[in-house]
């Protein structure tokens, strides 16, 4: 049931306050489960000129706010939003998250100063929630809320969010648990002013290898479903490899990394016709990371290095519409600008399917509106049933790489190696 201060009449077209936008990944998922965007707030120039590109091309119709958070009022905000005090639905966005760097934020209880004009990006979040009254809010994406030993962080959330008068879940989900196919985790806080406190959503869809037999999910969307039918050209400069280790990428199978090349002890010869190019273990699980046609994309990053995947079976980047396809925007939705640009807009997103998602759930759980968590997903790929075949492998090493091979000490263990061992010393 709503609070007084949010009739039916004022909530019937569910009007969102978008801060730190991005790309739009939320937002255009929370579109497709039936909000409106009343007006986004993004200052970063590469992402505001995707969100007004796809205005002018009538993709979306966003009024949006090009500034830092700082110098923009709540009044601004909702005059932008022909919205008044109480009438927005929810507040959403992902502030980045310089407080969990500030113990004192939550050592001394110092956790709102939403009239600071030297403020974080949290506190500003904070004041808008407190100022323009919403009826629910999703704060998304807040670094460091998740990680074991970070209680403190969680807290201190918790205990400004309740002293404005809405309730307080945090939901950690796997994007590919809903749909998605990608596996990748975000941290959702979520709440209303009926202080309403929401159950974690059940997963609709399941790993493949999962031992249950009497499972009633699908299975994981892979990153064949979303991929299989984008014809781009493989030789196009643009997305060929490049640096020192682009030649090896041919060599490795689908779905697999440097740990191909990487000796184990454990692991039989007949299983493996990998070369002995690398310690086990002593590289970043992404260096030279494939996807596979049999899963879900492994979470896509949003500052790359040239040896850093997720690739493309066909040993090439992915392009960014194949990119926007694993996050699941829609197809119409172009992000603008070169490699770099578009690739940390997308990597920084939520996909928007789960947005969906979640916007479908809080409609029903929140708002009262029964059935709409069950109501199937606009934004999901379909399933691939043809085609699959896995690619073909270079088994001769290149002569670059000769020199390399060689027996390489695995790593020594969690707290052990080079880096950790100089830092205590």
């Amino acid at each position: 049931m709503l609070s007084e201060e949010h009739t039916q009449t004022s909530m019937s077209d569910k009007k969102i306050i978008s801060l730190f936008t991005g790309a739009g990944g939320l937002d255009l998922g929370l579109e497709a489960a039936g909000f409106q965007t009343a007006v986004a707030l993004e200052k970063d120039s590469a992402a505001v000129a995707t969100l007004r590109h796809n205005v002018v091309s009538g993709v979306i119709d966003w009024p949006i706010i090009d500034q830092d958070i700082h110098l923009v009022s709540t009044d601004k905000l909702l005059k932008k939003g022909s919205l008044k005090k109480g009438e927005a639905a929810l507040l959403v966005g992902g502030p980045p998250c310089q407080p969990f760097s500030k113990s004192g934020y939550w050592k001394n209880g110092d956790s709102l100063r939403l009239n600071d004009p030297r403020a974080d990006t949290l506190t500003a979040y904070l004041r808008v929630l407190d100022e323009a009254r919403p009826f629910g809010y999703i704060l998304e994406n807040v670094e460091g809320l998740s990680y074991r030993g970070k209680s403190e962080g969680v807290e201190f959330l918790r205990r400004a969010i309740e002293s404005l008068g809405y309730s307080f879940k945090m939901l950690i989900l796997n994007a590919a648990d809903f749909g998605v196919p990608q596996i990748r985790k975000r941290v959702l806080i979520v709440g209303n002013q009926d202080r309403d406190e929401v159950a974690t959503p059940a997963p609709t869809h399941t790993d493949p290898n999962d031992p249950s037999l009497f499972s009633h999910e699908q299975t994981w969307m892979t990153a064949w479903d979303a991929l299989h039918d984008i014809d781009e050209d493989d030789r196009d400069p643009t997305l060929q490899a490049s640096g020192r280790w682009a030649e090896l990428l041919p060599t490795i199978p689908e779905g697999e990394n440097y740990l191909w090349h990487a000796a184990h002890p454990k692991r039989s010869d007949r299983d493996w016709s990998g070369y002995s190019l690398f310690g086990w273990r002593r590289r970043y699980w992404s260096f030279l990371l494939k996807l596979s046609k049999e899963l879900p994309s492994w979470t896509i990053t949003a500052q790359p290095g040239s040896a850093i995947g997720p690739f493309h079976w066909k040993n090439r980047r992915l392009s960014m519409r194949e990119l926007a396809r694993l996050q699941t925007f829609p197809d119409e939705y172009e992000v603008i600008g070169g490699r770099t640009a578009y690739q940390r807009q997308i990597g920084n997103a939520v996909p928007s399917a789960l947005g969906e998602f979640v916007g479908r759930y809080l409609r029903a759980h929140l708002f009262g509106e029964a059935g709409e968590d069950r109501k199937p997903l606009s934004l999901l790929p379909w399933k691939a049933t043809r085609g699959r075949r896995p690619e073909p492998v270079v088994e001769d090493l290149p002569e670059a790489y000769l020199p390399l091979v060689a027996d390489h000490d695995p790593h020594p263990g969690t707290g052990l190696g080079p880096g950790a061992v100089s830092r205590r010393g």
